[in-house]
């Protein structure tokens, strides 16, 4: 049996352990939350290195996809540099390619992007293949970039004018310590709404959970999200706030959807590498595997 950890740098709150076939695989997936600590998540891959089949780096992003270049953020390759022998993904490979393939089987499989949908993603460079995905679908769209990560308070309405935006601002964000500019630990279990407008006038709220969770207002009826990292509570949590449908991007195993970066790390277990693999190794993948995303009418 392969074994799969993702090291967060989220709440221990949201660990969990679960089992997974693939093709006559199987695997262990486990999640392991730090509560904001990037001294105990190194101390952790250390611990684990050679011992398990891949990491996922959960609770941060090993890159910033600034539409068309790609910027290292140092914290996070802090992180990733402790490890050695064992392959560490973040989940940047998998968002582009399966969440692509979300937003052509919700075009083509459901109603949820019937009709001039207007969508809100809370942030595009942290979810470019779904930001990109739902403009080809003919969304009217709004990015939080400068929203959400940096609270500044303009919705940036092309990924022309973002690329543009991030060649300025990203060189510098990407040394700021990961706390400034992601919801880490304790973050993670309370929301702060900011700005709640852009949420309420969006039909579609898309992209990293922990974002929309921190910053969504007390009540979203009506409005689909599209996201993943959802756990049971989290479930109950958006039934009570009013929201209609849920699209988890990733599929439901062991009761929850699990993060990207943890996907990634089982495809790369799956696939014996040492490394994260090529756009056309991951959609080789996904169309063998069949994964298909979760839909909660809620």
């Amino acid at each position: 049996m392969k074994k799969v950890i993702s090291i967060s740098l989220g709440s221990a709150k949201r660990n969990h352990t679960a089992t997974l076939e693939l093709m006559n695989q199987s695997f262990t997936l486990e999640r392991i939350g730090t509560d904001g600590d990037l001294s105990k998540m190194i101390e952790l891959i250390r611990e684990y290195d050679g011992k398990v089949d891949a990491f996922g780096l959960g609770g941060m992003d090993l890159y910033i996809q600034a539409v068309d270049r790609r910027y290292t953020l140092r914290d996070a390759q802090k992180v990733a540099a402790a490890a050695r022998l064992t392959p560490i993904v973040d989940g940047s490979g998998l968002k582009n390619t399966l969440e692509r393939r979300v937003v052509h089987y919700l075009q083509k499989e459901t109603t949820v992007l019937k009709g001039r949908k207007r969508a809100l993603v809370v942030s595009a460079m942290d979810r470019f293949g779904l930001a990109d995905g739902l403009g080809q679908a003919g969304c009217e769209m709004s990015y939080g970039d400068l929203i959400y990560v940096l609270n500044v308070p303009i919705a940036v309405k092309s990924l022309h004018t973002l690329a543009f935006i991030a060649r300025l601002i990203v060189p510098l964000v990407r040394l700021l310590p990961i706390q400034m500019i992601y919801p880490t630990g304790k973050k993670q279990e309370s929301s702060k709404p900011r700005y709640p407008r852009y949420f309420q006038e969006a039909d579609i709220i898309a992209g990293d959970f922990h974002f929309i969770k921190r910053y969504m207002p007390p009540q979203l009826p009506g409005k689909t999200i599209i996201t993943n990292t959802v756990t049971a509570a989290d479930l109950e949590l958006l039934r009570e706030i009013g929201v209609r449908t849920l699209v988890t991007t990733t599929p439901e195993i062991g009761g929850r959807s699990f993060g990207t970066n943890l996907m990634e790390a089982v495809l790369v277990a799956y696939s014996g590498g040492k490394t994260e693999l090529k756009q056309d190794e991951y959609k080789r993948l996904l169309e063998e595997l069949d994964f298909k995303p979760r839909i909660v009418e809620l």
